[in-house]
């Protein structure tokens, strides 16, 4: 959007909003930059406390942002089955085309690799984090904080990261726990890595040299006279 029309536009919001009116509103605009509005607009409020709280629920690496909770691998199987289950199977195998959640373990180099949280998925965060934002699917933040940590352990049992049934996870001992597969991600060296291809001023026009034709088809005999190619058997 030009700088003019972007003028124009936060005029009329002013005027419809309430925060300027008619005259005024174009006097104070004429002559400033308009990217940066001055004049409050009169719309929405401050977010309270609660309000910020309810959406800062990320859950990092380092177990940052973890709430105070348990569960234990045998209440995450119960649930599971009554939750998960109809979509991710009773094992984590995946119904349909459902994701799969478990198994997977030495395939990351075959051609068709199964990427699953125990074969793949370098963070126990991840698990966290995604279940109590958007699972179950269709009724997602339904589920409570003990809710999440006994579902994640469970998954963490059926990739035989655990092997007690009794074992009980929290947020104490969360980030003791290490995935499979972490050891394989590593920082975005890019900056480092790449550098060298780098230049203030990247050509932008006839970059690369044109190709030289050495042959062609028809004069080095490899098209077909008739219109057929040969049978093949």
């Amino acid at each position: 959007m030009s700088k003019s029309a972007n003028a124009l536009t936060l005029v009329l919001a002013a005027c419809l909003l309430g925060g300027m009116t008619g005259p005024s509103a174009a006097q104070q605009m004429a002559g400033r930059d308009v990217t940066k509005p001055s004049a409050k607009l009169g719309l929405g409020r401050a977010a309270t406390a609660e309000e910020i709280a309810a959406w800062d629920t990320d859950v990092r690496p380092d177990g940052r942002g973890l709430p105070v909770g348990k569960g234990t691998v045998k209440q995450g199987d119960d649930l599971f089955q009554e939750k998960c289950a109809s979509c991710h199977g009773e094992f984590g195998q995946g119904v349909g085309r459902w994701p799969v959640l478990a198994g997977g373990a030495g395939t990351l180099k075959a051609d068709r690799p199964d990427k699953t949280v125990g074969s793949f998925w370098p963070d126990l965060s991840t698990v966290f984090d995604y279940i109590k934002r958007a699972m179950p699917y269709g009724n997602a933040q339904s589920l409570t904080n003990d809710e999440i940590y006994a579902l994640t352990a469970y998954i963490l049992s059926m990739n035989d990261i655990v092997k007690d049934e009794k074992f009980e996870l929290n947020e104490k001992n969360f980030t003791s726990i290490k995935m499979p597969n972490a050891a394989a991600f590593f920082e975005d060296d890019r900056e480092t890595s790449e550098k060298q291809f780098w230049n203030k001023n990247p050509c932008m026009k006839d970059c690369r040299p044109v190709p030289k034709v050495t042959g062609r088809a028809m004069s080095i005999d490899v098209t077909p006279d008739g219109k057929s190619g040969p049978k093949v058997e």
